[in-house]
Order: C-alpha cells, then sequence, then structure tokens
C-alpha cells in the first residue's frame, strides 16, 4: 500500500512537474517574441488589494513571489514537520543530514565562486549569486525521474532546500536589507506565538487557520522581510493530530487541500512569471564573461561537491545517516539537483548587482544561473534515472523503516 501511494504521488508530481517545465518553456519564448515587452510591462504592472482599512499595492511579479509562493512554503513546512514528527527525520541522525548538507552546499559554491575572482577576475560582490537551491524547479526534475528511487531522498532534498534557501534569505537580510519594520513584524511573531498556544489546548476550526494564515502573511508583507519564512513558520504550529469529533488531523487536510492548487497553479505561474529572460543583443564574448562562469561553475561544481561532502562527513562521523533505502550514488544525484539555483540566485543577483534588467551585468547573471541550472539540471537527470534503474531492478534493495507522507497530501488524511 505504501510502495502504491508513493507511486502515486510521484505521478501527480511529474504531471505537475510538466506543466512547470511547460510554463518555463512558454516564458522564455515569449521573453524573445514580438509580445516581449507586453510581457515584461505585465510583470511590472501594480495591483491593489484592500479589505476595508487595509490595502496592498504590489506588482504581478511580487504578487507572485510574495503571495502565492508563500502557499508553497506553507505546504512544503507541513510536510516538513510530519516528517520530522511521524516519519523519515524522525530519526535526530536523518534530519542532521540535511542541516549539514544544506550548510555544505552553502560553503561549496561561495568558495568556488572566490577561488575564481583571482584565476579569472569574477567581480567579488557575486559570490552570494550561487548559494540557493530553487525548491520548486528541483522537486519538478525529481518528480521525472523519481520512480523507482526511495521517498526518503525527496524528503532528503526537500529538507536541504529548505535550510538552504532560509540560509538565502538571512544572507539578504544581512548584506543587502536596507531595514526591516519591525512593528508589524513582532506583531506576526506574536500571532504564531498565540496560535501555537491555542492549537495545544483547543480544537481551532479550519476556518481560524485561514484567518490566521491571512493576517501573518499580510503583516510579514508590510515588514518587508521574505512570506517564505513566516510560511514556514506557520506550518510549525499546524496540529499533527486528529480532531476528535472527525479523526482528521489539521495538518494532513491542509496538505490534502492545497496541493492540486500548488501543483497546476502557484507553480507554473511562477515559473512563467520568472523564467522569462531576454537573449535580445547577446554576444559570445558577454557569454563567457568571468562573472558568467563563476556563478556557472559555483552552481554545477561547488553545490554538488558541498551538498555530497558534507552529507557524507556526517555519516562517518556518526552525527548523521544517509537517507532510507538510498545509495551514495542516488545520494550524489540529489547533490546535483542542488545545483539549480534558478529563482533565488537571479533574485540575489539583483541585489549583488543592483541596475536596468538589460544592463550588462544583469545579463551576465542571468546567463550564469541559467547555464549552472541547466548544467546540474541534465545531469541530475541522468544521474538519477540510472539510479533508479538500478534499485528497479534489485528487487532486495532496502525500504524506509518508516512510512512516510506521500508528498503534498497524496496519502488519504487520516
Amino acid at each position: 500500500m505504501a510502495r502504491k501511494l508513493t507511486l502515486d504521488f510521484l505521478k501527480t508530481e511529474a504531471a505537475s512537474g510538466s506543466a512547470l517545465a511547460l510554463a518555463a518553456i512558454a516564458a522564455v519564448l515569449v521573453a524573445n517574441s514580438p509580445w516581449s515587452a507586453d510581457y515584461f510591462t505585465w510583470l511590472k504592472s501594480y495591483h491593489v488589494l484592500q479589505i476595508g482599512p487595509l490595502r496592498l499595492e504590489e506588482t504581478i511579479s511580487d504578487w507572485i513571489k510574495e503571495g502565492l509562493m508563500a502557499i508553497f512554503f506553507l505546504v512544503v513546512g507541513l510536510e516538513i514537520k510530519y516528517e520530522i514528527l511521524r516519519g523519515e527525520l524522525s530519526d535526530p541522525k536523518k534530519l542532521a543530514t540535511p542541516v549539514l548538507a544544506a550548510i555544505g552546499g552553502m560553503a561549496g559554491p561561495a568558495a568556488v565562486y572566490l577561488a575564481l575572482t583571482g584565476l579569472i577576475g569574477a567581480p567579488h560582490q557575486g559570490w552570494p549569486i550561487p548559494l540557493a537551491t530553487d525548491i520548486a524547479f528541483a522537486l519538478a526534475i525529481f518528480g521525472f525521474v523519481g520512480k523507482g528511487l526511495p521517498s526518503s531522498l525527496r524528503i532528503f532534498l526537500l529538507t536541504l532546500a529548505i535550510v538552504d534557501d532560509l540560509g538565502a534569505i538571512a544572507l539578504i537580510a544581512v548584506l543587502f536589507s536596507e531595514g526591516v519594520n519591525w512593528t508589524p513584524l513582532l506583531w506576526a511573531a506574536a500571532m504564531l506565538l498565540v496560535g501555537a498556544v491555542a492549537a495545544r489546548r483547543f480544537q481551532v476550526a479550519a476556518p481560524f487557520w485561514v484567518l490566521g494564515f491571512a493576517a501573518v502573511w499580510y503583516l510579514t508583507v508590510i515588514s518587508g522581510l521574505s512570506t517564505s519564512l513566516t510560511a514556514v513558520a506557520f506550518a510549525a504550529i499546524v496540529p499533527i493530530k486528529a480532531r476528535r469529533e472527525t479523526h482528521q488531523s489539521p495538518l494532513k487536510e491542509a496538505m490534502h487541500d492545497l496541493h492540486p492548487w500548488n501543483a497546476y497553479l502557484v507553480l507554473p505561474l511562477f515559473a512563467f512569471a520568472k523564467a522569462g529572460v531576454s537573449f535580445a543583443g547577446l554576444s559570445m564574448e558577454q557569454a563567457f564573461a568571468p562573472l558568467v562562469i563563476a556563478i556557472a561553475l559555483g552552481l554545477f561544481l561547488g553545490k554538488q561537491a558541498g551538498v555530497l561532502a558534507a552529507a557524507w562527513l556526517a555519516s562517518a562521523l556518526k552525527i548523521g545517516a544517509r537517507p532510507s533505502g538510498a545509495s551514495w550514488m542516488q545520494v550524489y544525484g540529489v547533490s546535483l539537483l542542488c545545483g539549480v539555483g534558478f529563482t533565488m540566485s537571479l533574485f540575489i543577483g539583483v541585489l549583488a548587482f543592483p541596475g536596468a534588467v538589460d544592463s550588462p551585468e544583469q545579463i551576465e547573471v542571468k546567463l550564469g544561473v541559467i547555464g549552472g541550472s541547466i548544467l546540474s539540471a541534465v545531469a541530475a537527470a541522468v544521474v538519477l534515472a540510472l539510479a533508479g534503474r538500478g534499485r528497479e531492478a534489485d528487487p532486495a534493495a532496502e525500504e524506509p523503516d518508516v512510512e512516510p507522507l506521500q508528498g503534498y497530501g497524496a496519502q488519504k488524511v487520516t
């Protein structure tokens, strides 16, 4: 039964990955078509949301990044909470491994980039760009090649990418933040604390959870902090214990309801908004500029080396454990996949090299990020596909000793 649920989930995730890939391809085509100006104008257009005295005015791009993607991070946070309490990550050693791998996955790209600044003269301020893993694209690629792989690998990737992303957010706050409005942020923290206490003492109805998340999200937006951070924090307070009257877990129920929206609306729309890169006026000299090479190699070489080395070291020192049922070849495939840095890397690039979207530095940042991400994605897909076939051919391959939650609500709630 557990195997069937896993395969059903991977089919669903592969289908959503197809939608994500098609949306990204469509964005690149539109950005390099006669409709390019309309596409970028649409992304920069402002739209207002007003409910009584509460008013927010953001661009379409920001509504998608800070609005819809908050739902994605909420669901990711819910899954990680389940795995920590009941699933693969309930073993502290298996939780330590992806956390340490994420740290290695940030140190590796930084080391490669900084080494190349001395060798080929890449601009020093670009070193944070290759540090982040794009969760959405990495999970989509894993969905394509996930058949035959242990589900623990996906949990390893998911946890690693979340820690990596939170590290990138902290880095942005330290290096590039112009200041956070602390008053609404403190209110959001207070609401999270009240929600955590209420969840332990009372049976909180679903509408109150929805309103609570909306309030925390609004306060985070006006504070100037990324909503991904508080979305994961809100997931941590959602109860995992089933309600007495319905025998349903609020956590599983939320994942079950939000999964289709995440898979077929949030992520494809996000890809369409963020993958549109214009290659107009590109020269060969610019395509192989020092900044392009340093970013691309930081993602492709630095990520795989840092993640794999940290995971192996954690296992060798007995402070961590390899994902259940996974081989080191499969872990290496996931390490390669962590080099897909697309969105957060592009965002950090804008902060590191401020200027017009068509400035030489911005074009080079996009080329480096896209090049490194494509190299990592192709290499990871090949390695994981081969590793998956090897496992499929071996019926005695070790299965996880715990039953993981099968993705974003693929498992029937209980």
